[in-house]
């Protein structure tokens, strides 16, 4: 750097001193930093333009950076070819850092640099410089502009921007094997000397690992190298510049090289044989206990499969993988029973998932170990036939109706009975109840979905045996909507059919809409209604979701002959229970062109009621008129034979028990009425015995004991009601048991005559009068007819 300051400084001492001079010894010479020619026009002469060939061609300077001297930094000198040293020119100085970096002298044109310069903050500054004549002040020369370069100096250390750095490698790699780069940055200038020139060295982590000392690339330097024996390593590298020579500034950085697993290790059981004990309530799916097989591998490679090798009660349990422990975790296939079987044995055998092929000569990556499982005896709770009950009750079920059962069993050898009761938590619970021994559930008030959807709540069951092991089950009821209103169409629909009309044209199609608020899903039907399935003028076509189509069922319509027709179409629900309604659809019929566009229909509207027609009114009434006329005809009938009936019996009193057909329901009749209230009461005290059904047993052979001439009727009826009422074989209800009894305070005692054993002719009725006027009558009637017909019996 000096010796490039001194030879520019003895080039301008060469120039200024005349040792060189100007091709051209023109007035007017140049200061441009530039190798090349300027056209310079010359005062005083004619005015033509001469090319000057320049007396000191020059383009940058260069100072040292972090100059430290007491002095001004010099840095080099302008001067002009007209300055004669006579103090007639002034040199000025402007661009990057003038006045404040660099100085000029102006009458010498020396610069300087007043202050310390850092190339790594501005490498080079660009300045202008210009000669002006002092007394004039207009410049001698075009203003030139010229470069001052910062000349570096080893003054920065390399550096790693990237550090610490973190880096892996797979264990046992050979050596070699790649691991990282690391790159460290020098601030000095690369173009300048060495500054910049950086060499790698390994300061820490001999001999695990090398580094090319030119590209920093860091590799394995043994083979083999374990990570279940060191994982970690810790690695100090160096970067020094002046390429490594001494003297060279150097700079550290720290590499973590982590060992990466391999699956080197097969899994090893610590223990040839596990014992476990498992109690006989164990649920089925539920663990009973756990065995693990080690492996110091890690991550994926220390995955462990267990599997249960064929064999003595392998098919009552299963095995699976925990994956955070890589246990093996035994569960229950089947139930146990200890009364049954106490004891079983297995083997299990462990191997690892991914297996390495680099790695196969090591041997079998798995290992085989024995388990011995102990049933223990247990007095277990009764257990439910499902983990949850969910049953619907609509809300319009009566009172006491069964909506579901839950169903518990005692699983143990000596079964005990269940008994079930719900767990009162709150008043909803008071909805329903629970038979203590069926576990039927049942309605106990009126539910109501608006109200409450969903009812949760538990039954618990427990041991007859032992109260103290119960068992508990969660069950949901959801009340069902009752489905109240039928659909209907869901808005008037203005239809209209062509005369020129071909068959299975759809001339309307329709929707519904219903009132309920249905669940999602609910579908409509559309058909005819019976009365217009056989009429061939139109159909209903459904299309299954939820819309239909009117269609035509006939070529042509005629408005002269019929311009409305009347479509009864039935809309049915999908709803419980299911809802349906009759809606009538007019149709008009219209004059269209052939393309089917309506040109003209009767403008008059027409609303008729849906019903019947005026012609089948009137028939009608008229048959309800003659139905009429049927009914009194007849009644009038009925009233003149019983008239004639009641003249007939006074001539012949033997039409009274011809005629006298109420005799109740007959011995067979058991649910006519009710007779018990005609008993005779002392009967009923004396046998408390009966019953109105016929016993299977106990067929007493029946009786008759015989009955002496003129007995009276009342003692004869007494006895044979006592016999009937005795007689378990008689039949329930008997007619002659009923009626014959009158009461004890008849002062003519029983007047029947049933099964009387004597004849018209052996009775006496001459106590008939004895009796009082109101039986004068009789008296009579009976003394005409043993007076008219003496030989007649009954």
């Amino acid at each position: 750097m000096l010796t490039r300051n001194c030879l520019s400084l003895l080039l301008w001492v060469l120039f200024d001193g005349g040792l060189l001079t100007p091709l051209h010894p023109e007035p007017q010479q140049t200061l441009e930093a530039e190798s090349r020619d300027n056209v310079v026009p010359v005062p005083g002469r004619r005015s033509s333009v001469q090319r000057v060939k320049r007396g000191w061609v020059w383009n940058q300077f260069f100072v040292l950076e972090e100059y430290m001297g007491s002095e001004p930094q010099y840095v080099g000198k302008l001067h002009s070819d007209l300055d004669k040293g006579v103090g007639t020119v002034k040199y000025t100085l402007s661009g990057d850092g003038a006045g404040t970096v660099f100085t000029i002298d102006e009458t010498t044109g020396d610069i300087h640099a007043i202050r310390s310069l850092d190339r790594e903050e501005k490498p080079f500054y660009t300045l202008r410089a210009q000669a002006v004549d002092v007394d004039t002040k207009k410049p001698l020369e075009p203003e030139s502009e010229f470069i001052i370069k910062v000349q570096d100096i080893n003054d920065n250390e390399p550096k790693f921007l990237d550090g610490p750095y973190v880096a892996s490698v797979p264990e046992m790699s050979p050596v070699g094997a790649y691991v990282l780069q690391v790159k460290a940055t020098d601030a000095d200038d690369p173009t300048y000397g060495n500054s910049a020139r950086v060499v790698y060295s390994i300061l820490q982590g001999q001999p695990y690992f090398s580094i090319d000392p030119k590209t920093g690339v860091i590799r394995t330097a043994l083979p083999n190298m374990d990570r279940e024996v060191k994982e970690q390593y810790q690695v100090l590298i160096q970067a020094k510049d002046m390429g490594g020579q001494l003297g060279g500034l150097a700079g550290t950085t720290t590499v973590n090289i982590t060992l990466t697993d391999v699956n080197d290790n097969p899994p090893r059981f610590p223990k040839s044989i596990f014992h476990l004990k498992v109690p006989e309530s164990s649920h089925v799916g539920s663990a009973i206990g756990r065995i693990r097989a080690v492996d110091p591998d890690f991550g994926k490679n220390a995955d462990i499969e267990y599997n249960i090798v064929p064999g003595d009660g392998g098919n009552l349990f299963d095995i699976t993988t925990d994956e955070n422990t890589q246990e093996g975790v035994i569960k229950l296939k089947k139930p146990l029973d200890f009364e049954t079987k106490k004891a079983y044995t297995f083997k299990v055998e462990a191997s690892n998932l991914h297996l390495d092929h680099r790695f196969h000569s090591v041997g079998p990556f798995k290992d085989t170990a024995t388990v011995k499982i102990n049933v223990l005896d247990m007095d277990e709770p009764p257990v439910f036939s499902k983990p949850m009950y969910t049953m619907e009750v609509y809300e319009d079920t009566p009172v006491g109706t069964i909506i579901g059962a839950v169903t518990a069993q005692d699983l143990d050898a000596g079964s005990s009975s269940v008994r079930y009761f719900i767990d009162w938590k709150n008043d909803v619970d008071s909805y329903f109840t629970i038979d203590a021994t069926e576990g039927t559930i049942a309605t106990n008030e009126l539910l109501d979905r608006e109200s409450t959807a969903q009812y949760n709540f538990s039954i618990i069951a427990s041991k007859v045996s032992n109260p103290l092991l119960t068992s508990k089950v969660d069950v949901i009821i959801n009340v069902l909507d009752v489905n109240e209103f039928p659909p209907e169409i869901s808005v008037p629909y203005e239809t209209s059919v062509c005369e020129n009309a071909k068959p299975g044209q759809v001339i309307q199609t329709v929707t519904a809409a219903d009132k309920d608020l249905s669940p999602a899903g609910q579908r409509f039907s559309f058909r005819l209604s019976p009365e217009a399935s056989n009429k061939p003028n139109f159909t209903v076509h459904d299309y299954r979701n939820n819309t239909a189509g009117i269609e035509t069922r006939k070529n042509g319509y005629s408005r002269r002959q019929q311009e409305l027709y009347f479509l009864p179409v039935v809309i049915e629900d999908s709803s419980y229970p299911v809802q349906s309604s009759t809606n009538t659809m007019t149709i008009r019929v219209c004059r269209c062109d052939s393309d089917g566009t309506i040109l003209s229909c009767n403008v008059e509207a027409i609303f008729l009621p849906v019903g019947l027609s005026t012609g089948a009114l009137i028939a009608i009434l008229l048959c309800i008129v003659i139905l009429l006329v049927i009914v009194v005809l007849y009644v009038a009938l009925r009233r003149q034979k019983k008239k004639d009936t009641l003249m007939t019996s006074k001539e012949d009193i033997r039409d009274n028990v011809i005629h006298y057909d109420d005799e109740g329901g007959g011995e067979e009749d058991t649910q006519a009425f009710d007779i018990g209230a005609l008993r005779n009461p002392k009967v009923i005290e004396d046998n408390k015995m009966r019953r109105d059904i016929k016993p299977d047993t106990l067929c007493f052979p029946r009786q008759r004991p015989p009955v002496e001439d003129n007995t009276d009727i009342r003692d004869f009826i007494n006895q044979r009601l006592q016999e009937n009422d005795v007689d378990p074989t008689a039949p329930p209800y008997d007619s002659l048991a009923t009626y014959a009894y009158e009461g004890n305070g008849s002062v003519a005692e029983s007047l029947s005559s049933i099964e009387s054993l004597t004849t018209e002719a052996d009775q006496d009725y001459d106590y008939l009068s004895d009796w009082g006027p109101r039986f004068k009558i009789l008296a009579d009637m009976f003394g005409e007819e043993e007076s008219y017909n003496p030989d007649k019996v009954t």
